[in-house]
């Protein structure tokens, strides 16, 4: 017996005692699958080709960059560029300032954005429409930088690590993700059931509420991984010591203002100086870049069913 669906038609009959049955796609679904497929080839060579471009200039002599011969393959390949980088002690501080940053900030803006978020979540929460408007609010309307100066200037965190991590440790919008997360995986009634067992409020979401929520967790720790490791213009209007200074004002010192440190500049005189100059360029967008590249194939399944929180109901 045959049965035709719209868009698609069987071509085989399933075997005695089982449903399956073979779905050819129609010409017009594979003309769109090799479309979408031409599509992310496209996307994926305009991402690569400038990663790989970078990557393979990093690893080529000064020479040769600044003569302009190095496409997609090292010229005169060596490590030039990647000892001087991890030599000079300048980069190395602010490399491990970023660490900090990134760490701790995240650490901070994570259980921040946990505290609110999940009382939100609970319709018992008394006033919590009101609460979530006025974040929202703050989505679109904002005092402006110089306010925001004052109020870091008048709490003391002027050049210091906390004004790294204090004024943006919490984001709206991850709020309204683990909001979204909690409310639509956490029932009422396993807190009413925990709650008739003794359990508190703190014990809930300790033992039950953080091990059920891990996916958002990974999502939004790596939204402000990503968004602490790349931040610099926080460090360009608090910080003043160089020794709080995260790799990101390093790098844009080098890349904007065509300044290196005291360590590359001994290396040779003024010209051996710009090209080893242009070579730092790519070695220190390669190693700035790095720490997120090896970190997001780990949490790459959880940001998936985080995206896609209150997509689908039931």
């Amino acid at each position: 017996m045959s049965v035709t669906l719209q868009g698609f038609r069987r071509t085989a009959k399933a075997p005695e005692g089982s449903k399956r049955t073979a779905i050819e796609e129609t010409r017009g679904d594979k003309i769109f699958l090799v479309g979408v497929k031409i599509m992310l080839w496209l996307a994926l060579i305009v991402v690569a080709v400038p990663l790989i471009y970078i990557v393979a200039n990093s690893f080529s002599s000064p020479a040769a960059v600044s003569g302009g011969r190095v496409l997609l393959w090292p010229i005169e390949p060596g490590l030039k560029a990647y000892k001087t980088v991890f030599a000079d002690p300048q980069i190395m501080r602010g490399y491990l300032n970023s660490f900090i940053y990134a760490i701790g900030g995240t650490l901070i803006s994570v259980t921040l954005t946990i505290a609110i978020a999940y009382p939100l979540s609970r319709r018992t929460f008394y006033g919590r429409n009101v609460i979530m408007s006025l974040l929202i609010f703050t989505m679109l309307f904002s005092g402006g930088l110089i306010p925001t100066y004052l109020v870091v200037q008048d709490l003391g965190m002027l050049n210091t690590r906390w004004a790294m991590v204090i004024p943006s440790a919490i984001g709206v919008w991850q709020v309204i993700i683990a909001r979204t997360f909690f409310r639509s995986t956490i029932p009422d009634e396993l807190h009413e059931a925990a709650t008739i067992d003794g359990a508190s409020d703190l014990r809930f979401l300790w033992s039950v509420v953080l091990p059920l929520s891990k996916p958002v967790i990974a999502v939004i720790a790596l939204m402000y991984v990503i968004f602490q490791w790349n931040s610099y213009f926080d460090a360009l209007i608090y910080l003043k010591d160089p020794g709080l200074y995260p790799l990101q004002i390093i790098l844009r010192n080098i890349l904007i203002l065509n300044s290196t440190t005291g360590s590359a500049a001994d290396i040779a005189q003024n010209l051996e100086r710009q090209q080893l100059a242009n070579v730092l360029k790519y070695a220190l967008i390669v190693v700035s870049t790095l720490p997120v590249l090896i970190i997001y194939p780990f949490v790459a399944r959880h940001f998936t069913k985080g995206v896609m929180v209150g997509a689908v109901k039931g």
